[in-house]
């Protein structure tokens, strides 16, 4: 029996196999609002047999989108608008997740395909961000230091798009405290220079991550899965290590997380990644501490025997991918063709199951 095609319960919520989308920003939202593009995006890996789709890294407020493009979850207008894309998941057998972020002081810039680079000016529609400390991402715009009240205000911005996003009726939340964006700011010492409660020791630097967790944690209930998305490494001197990232996975757990998705990266322009296939899956076997912790695995995952030898080795309990389901939307079934899993394909593709 395949381990890919396993079938895992994390609190109310069964997910049919454990082959799951990577929230991907799309870059393609009007204020926040996602869009048609958006529904047709997500539900297309519903029909390719994905078990959990994560939607893309949607804004807690305005100002802590990465582009003018990225979604949102300030709103109720935002809220209905996610709500059809939840039920065409649902329609389809998959289930639905949404990633809670904040950019911080990579916020504010311009997206992939912009003829331009680094942070939107305020005329063209960008805005002053915030970090832990007044440090600039090299070349972007320097942010303000969050005050204590404004640190106040981002927990409190997560709890409300949390509540959101139960609202329109998703199953799983993801809060972002990965790839350089504002949590990981709080957690590395690259970046974070305060000298208050929220500075210095690991403990305090991780301070508002373990907020944030308690807040999304009430906010959906005893019910509702909570992940946690950390760059296990900064893969850069002297920044966020993996006994760090194991240690605050474990203060996370404690506080009602159900799953850490370890990735890495993201903080500084000047990291060293050496990439290959697979290659931050060891950051998720370190983090999981031996199956205490439960963990997803990412990172240039591609085919499905790698993707099932991730669970065999016991690196992982699950494993994301990305750019993948973008080349083939239809990855899962095609992995469980070729793992000789039986799994329920949609009777209009039923022609192409076993020929």
């Amino acid at each position: 029996m395949s381990l890919l095609f396993s079938p895992l319960s994390i609190r109310s919520v069964t997910f049919r196999n454990r082959l799951w989308v990577s929230p991907m920003c799309m870059y393609s939202a009007v204020d926040g609002l996602v869009q048609e593009w958006h529904h047709t995006h997500l539900a297309q890996f519903a029909s390719g047999g994905a078990g959990l789709i994560v939607a893309e890294a949607t804004a807690v407020v305005p100002e802590g989108r990465i582009s003018p493009r990225d979604a949102g979850l300030w709103s109720d207008e935002q809220r209905d608008a996610w709500a059809p894309i939840v039920s065409a998941i649902h329609d389809r057998g998959a289930s639905a997740g949404i990633q809670l972020a904040h950019a911080g002081r990579k916020a504010s810039t311009w997206w992939p395909w912009a003829r331009e680079r680094g942070s939107v000016p305020a005329a063209e529609g960008g805005w002053t961000t915030v970090a832990p400390s007044a440090i600039a991402f090299d070349g972007f715009d320097a942010p303000v230091a969050l005050d204590l009240a404004g640190i106040d205000r981002v927990v409190e911005a997560f709890a409300d798009a949390a509540r959101r996003a139960l609202e329109a009726g998703f199953d799983v939340l993801e809060i972002h405290g990965a790839h350089g964006y504002l949590l990981h700011q709080f957690l590395s010492p690259l970046s974070n220079r305060r000298d208050d409660e929220y500075g210095g020791s690991l403990e305090n630097r991780a301070r508002l991550l373990l907020r944030v967790v308690d807040a999304v944690r009430e906010a959906a209930g005893p019910d509702v899965p909570v992940f946690v998305r950390i760059s296990a490494t900064d893969h850069a001197e002297g920044g966020f290590a993996p006994d760090e990232a194991s240690t605050v996975a474990d203060w996370a757990t404690q506080r009602g997380a159900d799953l850490i998705d370890v990735s890495s990266g993201g903080l500084v322009a000047h990291q060293r990644i050496e990439v290959f296939p697979g290659y931050q899956v060891p950051l998720a076997e370190t983090v999981r501490r031996g199956g205490r912790i439960p963990v997803s695995a990412v990172g240039l995952i591609t085919a499905s025997a790698q993707a099932e030898q991730v669970l065999a080795d016991g690196a992982a309990d699950a494993v994301f991918a990305g750019r993948e389901w973008l080349r083939d939307p239809h990855f899962a079934l095609r992995a469980a063709h070729e793992l000789g899993a039986e799994v329920a394909w949609p009777p209009q593709y039923e022609r192409a199951h076993w020929r």
